[in-house]
């Protein structure tokens, strides 16, 4: 009986520790990655891209995660086409060669079961280099159209373009560009 109470305790005990993580599925409509960066000093040009995909996986309890996250990046989209257009080229993203461009968050910080941030590499141009996204606000609920749970917040960060040779304009187009991800992810059976 002892062996038994212990197997089913030590069960349960694995159980529990499974039970913390959790994979979450990108939920396209609610997620939206986004740029701002300065124009010759004066306005700020924005944009977003409409395609991304991705899974984020989270260990509050371990305070662990991993975030995957895909973005089309012919999908780019500032309200103006020709602009679009100019964005898409060998002068910047050179999606005829580089369609993709992929972050791998696999260091979260946690303020309680909050996630305060995740670093990662970010890959874009064929090239890999370290961001961090600061959670400006993050929120799980009870999704009730998907019927689980959904988590989320926007997360920015900010890059040096020329780190993944993007160096057209320069300096009058600034280094510095600043990312945003727009995230809601469903809770994966």
């Amino acid at each position: 009986m002892k062996k038994t109470l212990a197997l089913l305790a030590a069960l349960a005990a694995a159980g529990a520790v499974q039970a913390q993580s959790a994979t979450y599925k990108i939920e396209p409509t609610h997620t939206f990655v986004t740029f701002e960066a300065k124009h010759f000093g004066t306005s700020t040009n924005r944009g977003r891209f409409d395609k991304k995909d991705g899974t984020i996986t989270i260990d509050p309890a371990a305070k662990t995660g991993r975030a995957e996250i895909t973005v089309d990046m012919s999908s780019i989209n500032t309200g103006t086409a020709r602009f679009d257009g100019h964005l898409k080229s060998k002068d910047f993203f050179d999606v005829e060669k580089f369609a993709t461009a992929t972050f791998v968050g696999d260091k979260f910080e946690f303020d309680g079961t909050k996630v305060k941030s995740v670093s990662g590499q970010l890959t874009l141009l064929g090239k890999s280099g370290p961001v961090t996204f600061v959670a400006e606000n993050y929120n799980c609920f009870d999704h009730p159209f998907f019927k689980a749970q959904a988590c989320g917040g926007d997360f920015v960060g900010t890059i040096q373009r020329s780190q993944w040779g993007m160096g057209y304009g320069l300096p009058g187009i600034p280094d510095s560009v600043r990312l945003v991800i727009q995230i809601e992810a469903i809770k994966q059976p």
